[in-house]
C-alpha cells in the first residue's frame, strides 16, 4: 500500500524508518499540543508576559515565519509573473514551505488569543482602524490562497492523479495558477507591510517609531522588502538540509543559482535601505523625540551595539555579498552558510522589533524590562516546527515535490532488484518497471 502511493520512479527510505522518524517529530508535537492546550484552558498566566511585553515570544515566532515564508509568494511572481521559467523546479517546495509558515502562523495567533473559539471576532467585529485588521484579512486570504496553490500537488499523487476528475482538475488548477501568484503577492505586499508598520507608527515607543511616507512608516516597506529577499533563502537551506538527510540530489545546481542570486540582490538593496534607515533614525528621529540614540543599547547587559551589527552586518551585507558573487554563491559551503545567515538576520530583525521595542525604556527615567519566556510558550513555539517537519516528510515521500528528481537519481537495475526485495511488494515491482526500462 505504502509503495504504490510513491512517486514512480524515485526511491524512499523503508516503511518502518519513516515511521521512526514520524514517531520522533510526533512526540515533540505532542508536548506543544499539550503545552497548548493549557494555555487554551487555564489561559494565559502559563505565560510569562506582563504589562511590558504584551507581544512576547509567540509574537516574535509569528513574524518570523511570515518573513520565512516570504519564499513562497516571491518566488510564485518570479515564475508566473516575471517569467523566471526556470524556478518551476522549485516552485512545488516554496509553495509546501509557504503552506507550513502560514499555518503555523495562524496557529500561533490562535494560541495569543487565548480563546480560539472567537477568532472569528477579527472578521465580524472588525477594527477598520488597525492595521492588524488588514494583517488578519490578508494573512487569512493568503493562507487560501497557498493552499489552492498546494492542492495541485496533492492531486498529483500517483494513486490520485488515476481518477480523471482528479487529473483535469489538478491541470486545470496549474493553468490557472499565474492569478493565484499574481493575488498572493499582492495580499503578502500589505500584511508583510502592515506587521512591520504596526511598530513604525508606535509614537509612544522611541525605539520602534519611524518617520512616513504619507501615511505608511519605513518599517511598512522595509518588512516587505525583507520578506521577499530572505524568504528565497530559507527555501534554499531548507532544500538544502532536505537533499541532505534525504542523501540525493533534488533540484539542479542552475536553479538552485538563480535563486540565490536574486535573493542575494534582495538582500543587498535592502540591507542599504534598512542602513539608511537605522542612520536616520539615529541621528535624527531619536533626537527629535529627546533621545540619544546611544541610550538605546547602554544601561543593561543584554540589548546593546552587538544587536544592530549582527543584524546588519552579520546577517545582511555578510550574506547578501556571498549570494551576488559567482565564484562565493557557486561554493556549496559558502551558499549554505549565507543562507543560514540571512536566516539568523530576518530573525534577528523580527525579535529586535518585538522583544526589544518591548524592553526599550519609553522615559529617560525609566529601567530595561527583563523578560524570559515560560515552558508554555516555548513548547508551543517549537510545535510548528514539528508539524513543519511531519508535513514535508509526508509530501517528500508521496507527492512529486521535486520535478527533476527522477532525472538526477536515476535507479540503476541494482538498486532496482534491491528496493523489490526489500519492499516484496508487487506495486512496488509495477511502479519500478519505468525506471528500469
Amino acid at each position: 500500500m505504502d509503495s504504490a502511493l510513491i512517486p514512480e520512479g524515485v526511491k524512499r527510505c523503508s516503511l518502518p524508518k519513516f515511521l521512526l522518524g514520524l514517531g520522533g517529530a510526533g512526540i515533540v508535537l505532542a508536548v506543544g499540543v499539550y503545552a497548548m492546550l493549557l494555555c487554551w484552558i487555564k489561559g494565559l498566566n502559563q505565560t510569562n508576559m506582563n504589562d511590558y511585553y504584551g507581544f512576547a515570544l509567540w509574537i516574535w515566532a509569528d513574524l518570523a515565519v511570515i518573513a520565512l515564508g516570504g519564499g513562497a509568494f516571491f518566488s510564485g511572481l518570479l515564475k508566473y509573473i516575471i517569467g523566471k521559467d526556470e524556478l518551476k523546479n522549485i516552485i512545488n517546495y516554496a509553495v509546501l514551505i509557504g503552506f507550513i509558515c502560514y499555518s503555523s502562523a495562524l496557529l500561533i495567533l490562535a494560541i495569543d488569543v487565548g480563546q480560539p473559539l472567537r477568532n472569528w471576532f477579527i472578521f465580524w467585529h472588525a477594527n477598520v482602524h488597525s492595521m492588524l485588521t488588514e494583517v488578519a484579512f490578508c494573512l487569512s486570504c493568503y493562507f487560501a490562497v497557498l493552499t489552492i496553490e498546494y492542492i495541485p500537488l496533492i492531486l498529483e499523487n500517483r494513486q490520485i492523479d488515476k481518477v480523471p476528475f482528479f487529473h483535469h482538475l489538478s491541470h486545470n488548477m496549474h493553468g490557472a495558477m499565474a492569478v493565484f501568484a499574481a493575488t498572493g503577492a499582492f495580499l503578502s505586499f500589505f500584511h508583510q507591510g502592515s506587521l512591520g508598520g504596526v511598530a513604525g507608527v508606535l509614537f509612544g515607543r522611541p525605539y520602534a517609531y519611524r518617520e512616513h511616507i504619507l501615511i505608511w512608516p519605513y518599517t511598512f516597506f522595509l518588512f516587505t522588502w525583507s520578506a521577499a529577499a530572505y524568504g528565497p533563502s530559507f527555501t534554499l537551506f531548507i532544500t538544502w538540509l532536505t537533499e541532505k538527510i534525504a542523501g540525493k540530489k533534488l533540484v539542479k545546481d542552475n536553479v538552485i543559482y538563480l535563486l540565490a542570486k536574486i535573493s542575494g540582490w534582495m538582500i543587498i538593496t535592502y540591507i542599504f535601505a534598512k542602513s539608511a534607515d537605522q542612520l536616520y533614525w539615529m541621528y535624527k528621529t531619536a533626537p527629535a523625540r529627546g533621545f540619544e540614540w546611544t541610550f538605546f543599547y547602554s544601561n543593561n547587559a543584554f540589548y546593546t551595539h552587538w544587536i544592530w551589527i549582527a543584524e546588519i552586518i552579520v546577517g545582511g551585507f555578510v550574506p547578501g555579498i556571498i549570494l551576488i558573487c559567482k565564484p562565493m554563491r557557486e561554493n556549496n559551503f559558502l551558499r549554505v552558510s549565507a543562507t543560514l545567515l540571512a536566516i539568523m538576520g530576518v530573525c534577528l530583525n523580527r525579535w529586535v522589533m518585538v522583544l526589544e521595542t518591548m524592553a526599550a525604556p519609553v522615559m529617560s527615567f525609566d529601567t530595561w524590562a527583563m523578560y524570559i519566556p515560560s515552558w508554555q510558550e516555548v513548547a508551543t513555539t517549537i510545535l510548528p516546527v514539528a508539524y513543519g517537519v511531519i508535513l514535508i516528510m509526508i509530501s517528500y515521500r508521496y507527492l512529486p515535490i521535486f520535478p527533476q528528481e527522477r532525472e538526477l537519481n536515476p535507479i540503476e537495475p541494482a538498486a532496482v532488484e534491491a528496493v523489490r526485495n526489500e519492499d516484496d511488494n508487487p506495486a512496488a515491482d509495477e511502479a519500478l518497471e519505468p525506471a528500469k526500462a
